[in-house]
């Protein structure tokens, strides 16, 4: 099963602390923030899969926050704050928080709701995936997803396996992103798609098999390499035009 990476924000260091020495305990990559500029910081520079965000920040407001990351992007966010009459419980779920815990909470209860986000985040995000008609552009490749093909630089039609065809989604929607045996085989579980084989041999296998498709080269990847000591990255710009 893929880790999930959380990002705690919270300007007191006790909380913080040990907000983010609970989650890891739990099986997340937690990772500790205090600032606008840190989370930012965090999400260009790797993937987050949901965000713990206090409302109180010091000088600045988690509600403000949030209302400009939804703006920008998908990412979930759980609002958390000492502030919990339902006036401002609405104005956090009005900004478009997924979720809303007052402190003092349960730690027990925090990690239910995270992952009850997350599990819906990955169901929607399937979803809307299997719905979206899009055409992928990658290292002079293409890939038609209204057709399910791939079209090689010199125009030649490759067929791709069902299995291939799910495993190349999850490194087009990846680019330059390592990802683990893991996480890829979590993500081809979300899928519908994994065989029920999800191994991290079955993984190199598959890996294998899509090079030998889409590498010229396919003992020397140029496209799909090897991240030693973390699994595979699809290294090359992928471009998206929706259909």
């Amino acid at each position: 099963m893929a880790i999930s990476r959380l990002l705690v924000v919270e300007d007191d260091l006790d909380t913080r602390n040990m907000l983010t020495q609970f989650l890891r305990q739990n099986g997340f990559v937690a990772l500790p923030a205090q600032t606008e500029g840190e989370v930012r910081q965090h999400l260009s520079s790797g993937r987050i899969d949901l965000i713990l965000l206090d409302v109180m920040l010091g000088d600045e407001n988690g509600i403000e926050i949030c209302s400009r990351l939804r703006h920008e992007q998908d990412v979930p966010i759980i609002l958390v704050s000492a502030l919990s009459a339902d006036h401002q419980r609405m104005a956090g779920y009005e900004v478009g928080a997924d979720d809303y815990i007052a402190k003092p909470f349960n730690p027990q209860l925090l990690l239910a709701r995270v992952r009850a986000v997350l599990q819906r985040a990955r169901r929607s995000a399937s979803l809307a995936y299997r719905r979206r008609i899009q055409t992928f552009r990658f290292g002079g490749w293409i890939y038609d997803g209204k057709r399910d093909e791939v079209r090689s630089p010199e125009g030649f039609q490759v067929a791709l396996s069902q299995r291939e065809t799910a495993l190349i989604k999850v490194f087009l929607a990846n680019p330059h992103i390592p990802l683990t045996r893991d996480e890829i085989a979590a993500a081809l579980d979300v899928t519908g798609e994994s065989g029920g084989d999800s191994s991290g041999r079955a993984i190199d296998v598959l890996v294998g098999r899509l090079r030998s498709k889409i590498e010229e080269h396919p003992k020397d990847p140029r496209l799909l390499r090897t991240e030693r000591g973390v699994g595979y990255v699809f290294a090359v710009d992928v471009s998206v035009e929706d259909e």
